[in-house]
C-alpha cells in the first residue's frame, strides 16, 4: 500500500465511537496486509493483487514500518471501556500483535531474507502453485509474477548484500544445499521446472490455441530471462555469500544477539519465559519421556538398552517401505481411519477439505519431515499436508500415525480450517497464526491419538512418545545451541540419545533451528498450556467436563497468543460452573503483558 493510499484510509478513520473505530483499524490492517503481502492475498483468495509480489526494497521496508508505527499510535486512542467483551478481545489483539511487530524493528531481520529453510526459493513455486488456475486471465496473472520475479530477485540479493557486509546471515554450514535448491527451480527442460508447473496442466475451458499461446510466453520468457536470473542468484550464493557467511552458529553471537534472541522466544511463544526456564523445562520433560519410552522398550521384550532399540527402530528393514507410493498410501489410509473417530472428540468440524501429497522434489532434500499448507474455501483451495518421500530409509512407519494426527486431523488442518470458517470473528484474526497455540495445538493432538484408536502396535506407540520427546529435545538443543554455548554437533549427539529419529531428520532439524532460532520452542511450550488446561478443567468440572465442549471452546475463537487463551478458558470453565481462583487478566489494558 503507497504512502497517499494509506494516508487517505488513516485520514477516513471515525474520531469517535470506540466500536466505529476499532471496526475501521481492523479492516484497514487486514487490508493493509493483503495489499503489503500479496503473496498472503493469494493464499488467502483475497483478489486484485495477483500480479504482484511483496517490495522488497529498503524503501518499501521502511515504508512497511512507518505504516504499521502509524497503526499503533492509532489503536492507542481508542477507548476500551467502551467495547464489548467480544471487541475488547479484537482491540487488546490487534494492539498487542501492532506493539509486538514494531518491538522487532529495533532488529535488522530483513537482512536475513533466504536460508535453506525459507526464502524465495521455497516460496516463488509455492505462490505460483497457489494462483488460480480456472481462466486465461488467471494465466495471465500467473505471467505476470513470473516477469516481475527478475526484480524480487534482485532485491533479495541487495538485502543479502547488506546482511553480508554486517556479517548478519545464517550459519555458513546450514546454507550446504541452497544453491542446489535454486537451480531445481530451472532444469533445462521447462516443462520439469515447478515455476512453469501451470502451464503444462491448464483446464479445457481454455481454448487449445490460447493456450499454446500462454505457454509460449512463458517457456520464453523463461528460457531467455528466468534461467540466467536464478543462475546468477546461485552464483552470487555460492561464490560470495557461503564463503564468507558466519561460521558461528548461536544466533546471539551477532550484535544485539541475545535481546534479539529473547524477542524471538517471546514472540514464538507468546510467553515471558526465559530461555534458560525453556531450557529447564526441556530437560524435565526430556526426563519425564524417557521415562515413558524405556517401558515400552520393556513390554516388547527387546533384549536391549535405549541405545540398542532405537539403532533397531532405524535400520530394521520392517519398520521402512520400498516405494513412495506405498507410503503416501500408507499416511492416506491412517488420515481416513482418524476421520470417522472424530464426532467424539470434537463437536464442531470444519467443512473444508484436505489432502495428501508429498513435497515437492527441488525442496524435499533439506526439508523437515511433513508441513501442512492451509487451504481457502474463497480461493477453492484444501488443505494439504505434505509428507517427505526423500530417502525412505529415513521415514520410518512407527512415526507415521503421530504425524498424520499432528499435520492433518485433528492437527494443523482442524484447527486452521475451523478458525477461517468463524464467520462471527473478523478475517483479520480468522487467519492468524499465534505460532504456540497453532503448533502446541498440533503437538497436543498426538497424545488424542490414543482416543482415535491409534498407537495400539508398542512400535506406534513408541513413535509417537518419540514425536514427543523430539519437541521436548527442541526446548534443549535451541536454547543449548543459542544460549547456553552448545556446539551444533552437540546438540545432534544429543538428539541422538534421547531419540528414534533418523540421523538425516536429526541433522535437518538441528539445522532448522539454528536458522529459525525460537521457533521451534512453541511447540512444547504450546502443549503444555493446552495440557495444563484441560487438566484444570477436568479438575474443576469433574462428571461436568465434556471433552467435546472443551474442544469446541478452546478453538472457537481461532488461534490466540497462550496468554489469552488461559483467560478465555478459564472464563468458559467458570461458565461451566467451575470454579477459577486467582485467574490474572490475559492482556492488561495497556496491551503489553507477556510481550517484554
Amino acid at each position: 500500500m503507497d504512502h497517499k493510499e494509506f494516508n487517505k484510509a488513516m485520514g477516513a478513520l471515525p474520531k469517535s465511537g470506540a466500536s466505529d473505530k476499532l471496526q475501521a483499524l481492523q479492516d484497514l490492517r487486514y487490508r493493509w496486509i493483503m495489499e503489503s503481502y500479496p503473496e498472503t492475498a493469494t493464499y488467502r483468495g483475497y483478489p486484485g493483487f495477483e500480479e504482484h509480489w511483496t517490495d522488497q526494497s529498503i524503501k518499501g521496508i521502511e515504508r512497511r514500518k512507518g505504516q504499521t508505527r502509524k497503526l499503533l499510535a492509532a489503536s492507542r486512542h481508542l477507548n476500551e471501556d467502551k467495547l464489548t467483551d467480544a471487541e475488547k478481545l479484537d482491540y487488546q489483539l490487534l494492539y498487542q500483535d501492532l506493539l509486538l511487530e514494531v518491538r522487532g524493528y529495533q532488529f535488522p531481520e530483513h537482512l536475513l531474507p533466504v536460508n535453506h529453510m525459507s526464502g524465495i526459493q521455497r516460496s516463488v513455486p509455492g505462490v505460483l502453485n497457489a494462483m488460480p488456475k480456472n481462466t486465461a486471465a488467471d494465466y495471465q496473472n500467473i505471467l505476470a509474477r513470473l516477469e516481475k520475479l527478475p526484480g524480487l530477485i534482485e532485491q533479495t540479493r541487495i538485502l543479502m548484500e547488506k546482511g553480508l557486509a554486517q556479517k548478519l546471515t545464517p550459519p555458513q554450514i546450514t546454507l550446504r544445499d541452497l544453491p542446489g535448491q535454486i537451480r531445481a527451480l530451472i532444469p533445462a527442460d521447462p516443462k520439469q521446472s515447478p515455476l512453469l508447473k501451470a502451464f503444462y496442466d491448464m483446464p479445457s475451458s481454455i481454448p487449445a490455441a490460447q493456450q499454446k499461446r500462454l505457454r509460449t510466453r512463458a517457456v520464453n520468457f523463461y528460457q531467455k530471462t528466468l534461467v540466467q536470473n536464478w543462475q546468477r542468484f546461485a552464483e552470487y550464493v555460492e561464490r560470495d555469500y557461503i564463503p564468507n557467511a558466519n561460521t558461528e552458529t548461536a544466533f546471539t553471537k551477532n550484535e544485539d544477539g541475545i535481546r534479539w534472541y529473547a524477542y524471538k522466544v517471546g514472540k514464538q511463544t507468546t510467553t515471558d519465559l526465559s530461555p534458560e526456564e525453556i531450557h529447564r523445562i526441556g530437560l524435565a520433560e526430556v526426563r519425564r519421556i524417557r521415562n515413558q519410552m524405556d517401558a515400552i522398550i520393556k513390554k516388547t521384550g527387546f533384549d536391549g538398552d535405549f541405545k540398542a532399540f532405537t539403532d533397531f527402530l532405524r535400520n530394521d528393514p520392517q519398520f521402512y517401505y520400498e516405494n513412495k507410493e506405498d507410503l503416501l498410501k500408507n499416511y492416506r489410509d491412517i488420515a481416513k481411519r482418524i476421520d470417522g473417530e472424530l464426532p467424539a472428540l470434537f463437536g464442531t468440524l470444519p467443512r473444508l477439505p484436505y489432502g495428501i501429497k508429498p513435497i515437492p522434489e527441488y525442496s524435499e532434500k533439506s526439508q523437515t519431515t511433513a508441513y501442512y499448507q492451509p487451504g481457502s474455501m474463497e480461493a477453492g483451495r484444501a488443505g494439504v499436508f505434505f509428507a517427505n518421500t526423500y530417502n525412505l530409509k529415513s521415514r520410518p512407519t512407527w512415526e507415521m500415525e503421530a504425524l498424520t494426527v499432528h499435520e492433518a486431523m485433528p492437527g494443523h488442518h482442524l484447527q486452521i480450517a475451523l478458525a477461517q470458517e468463524q464467520k462471527d470473528i473478523h478475517p483479520l484474526r480468522r487467519n492468524k497464526f499465534y505460532t504456540g497455540f497453532v503448533e502446541g495445538w498440533g503437538l497436543y493432538s498426538e497424545s488424542l491419538g490414543y482416543d482415535l484408536g491409534l498407537y495400539k502396535d508398542p512400535y506406534n506407540e513408541f513413535g509417537a512418545l518419540t514425536y514427543d520427546m523430539w519437541r521436548a529435545v527442541r526446548l534443549v538443543v535451541d536454547t543449548g545451541m543459542h544460549q547456553l554455548g552448545w556446539s551444533r554437533d552437540e546438540a545432534i549427539q544429543y538428539f541422538m540419545s534421547n531419540s528414534a529419529k533418523p540421523e538425516h531428520d536429526i541433522v535437518v532439524e538441528i539445522d532448522r533451528y539454528l536458522v529459525w532460532p525460537g521457533q521451534a520452542l512453541a511447540y512444547k511450550v504450546g502443549q503444555l498450556k493446552i495440557q495444563e488446561i484441560r487438566a484444570r478443567a477436568e479438575e474443576t468440572l469433574g462428571n461436568n467436563f465434556d471433552i467435546r465442549q472443551f474442544h469446541d471452546a478452546l478453538l472457537g475463537a481461532g488461534a490466540l497468543p497462550l496468554n489469552v487463551l488461559e483467560r478465555r478458558m478459564n472464563l468458559w470453565i467458570e461458565s461451566q460452573g467451575g470454579e477459577i481462583s486467582n485467574s490474572q487478566p490475559a492482556v492488561e489494558a495497556s496491551g503489553q503483558a507477556a510481550l517484554n
